[in-house]
């Protein structure tokens, strides 16, 4: 997910876009996560959640009035933060970044208004669905009023935790939502049929919460994870490191649908014995058998050149794998490990991709030429090279 703007792109012209906003400190402010189990899961809405859902369920109607010809594809408020994918359907007076501004200068004011001096807010934040109904004035950059109507939570109230702690936050800052110099996340969508699964992905919000929060350790980012004599930033089943059958593979760019069908049938066949497989999966080769023993559940550990938020960014706490790799990782079927820079300087990796490059050079025909540590070519190699040690290292 982008998390800045992109450079030379008309944030007024027709597009459809995916914001995320988060809650300052990821505080629950809008409800709870309930549910017997992920397929079940649903988030309860408190009084504050609902009036949310209202504002953007009411977001295109509010702004058709000052000249936005929107539409709101999907939404959907989650216990700290809020998806919204919206169409922008002709060129807009400014930016679809003052839309976003607006609502959430509008939510932070009905929160201020309504809900943070109130008398069972500072207990709990309940309530009747329409209670603090009221209209509240303002401009888009400043609040905007409350909009009736817009698709219905499906949600039964309930009464969510004590916001005592996020009173105090707010006190502080003045907002309800997360201090980003970018304002909020965004990701533009470009490509054909980005746009089903983004709205697949933000309906699919509270079972992936829950499936996140039933099963933690598979979800913790580990920054000092030793293997093979090497140190790895990782996420997921540690448990495949340990496993006693392992194989890597490497397939080069250039192999043919041939080649590359003959390895899988290969690697599946060891995967089916019991084998844990180790891949960079850069190659379209190495992506296919990497994405083919994901999908027939068995076994992974993917070596990533740049995966992981750096340590300290304010996104490292709240990261997860996105997509597939998600599914996988909350079934145990996954481990991801990004080297850190000293794995990438090992002396023996180093000596692995040099006496890697020479073969090459050699088959070819032509002299060998040393590549930079920093280069991209070197970093993909280097981690093939550690694929093949993890994957005949028994500890």
């Amino acid at each position: 997910m982008r998390h800045h703007r992109e450079k030379g792109w008309d944030y007024r012209g027709r597009a459809i876009y995916h914001f995320t906003m988060p809650v300052e400190g990821r505080y629950p402010l809008f409800g709870v996560l309930e549910g017997d189990s992920a397929e079940t899961a649903v988030v309860r809405l408190n009084a504050f959640g609902r009036r949310v859902c209202r504002m953007l369920g009411g977001l295109a109607q509010f702004y058709k009035g000052k000249g936005y010809a929107l539409k709101v594809l999907a939404q959907m408020v989650m216990p700290d933060h809020v998806h919204l994918v919206i169409q922008v359907l002709e060129p807009l007076p400014q930016s679809i970044g003052a839309v976003v501004r607006g609502f959430k200068s509008g939510c932070t004011k009905v929160y201020k208004e309504e809900f943070y001096h109130s008398g069972e807010n500072a207990a709990e934040v309940h309530g009747d669905p329409q209670t603090g109904a009221a209209e509240v004035h303002g401009d888009p950059q400043t609040g905007f009023a409350e909009m009736s109507g817009g698709p219905q939570t499906g949600t039964a109230e309930v009464h969510g935790n004590a916001p005592v702690q996020f009173a105090r936050i707010f006190a502080g800052r003045g907002s309800i939502w997360q201090q980003d110099k970018a304002y909020y996340h965004e990701r533009i969508l470009h490509a054909p049929g980005q746009l089903r699964r983004m709205i697949d992905y933000v309906k699919d919000n509270p079972r992936r919460l829950w499936l996140k929060s039933h099963n933690p350790d598979l979800f913790k980012l580990h920054r000092r994870t030793e293997a093979a004599g090497l140190t790895f930033t990782s996420m997921g089943n540690h448990f495949l490191l340990n496993w006693p059958d392992g194989q890597s593979v490497e397939m080069s760019r250039s192999a043919t649908s041939e080649q590359i069908q003959e390895r899988l049938r290969s690697v599946l066949a060891a995967a089916h014995n019991g084998t844990v497989t180790y891949t960079a999966a850069i190659s379209k080769g190495e992506q296919l058998i990497a994405r083919s023993l994901r999908e027939q559940g068995y076994p992974l550990v993917v070596l990533l050149n740049d995966g992981f938020p750096k340590e300290g960014h304010p996104h490292e706490r709240y990261y997860k794998p996105g997509g597939v790799y998600f599914e996988a990782c909350s079934k145990g079927q996954l481990l991801l490990m990004e080297p850190t820079d000293e794995a990438f300087l090992d002396a023996s990796i180093h000596k692995a991709v040099e006496e890697a490059l020479r073969r090459k050079a050699e088959e070819r025909h032509y002299s060998y030429t040393p590549i930079p540590v920093t280069s991209q070519r070197y970093r993909f190699m280097a981690l093939n090279e550690m694929a093949k040690r993890l994957a005949h290292c028994d500890s």
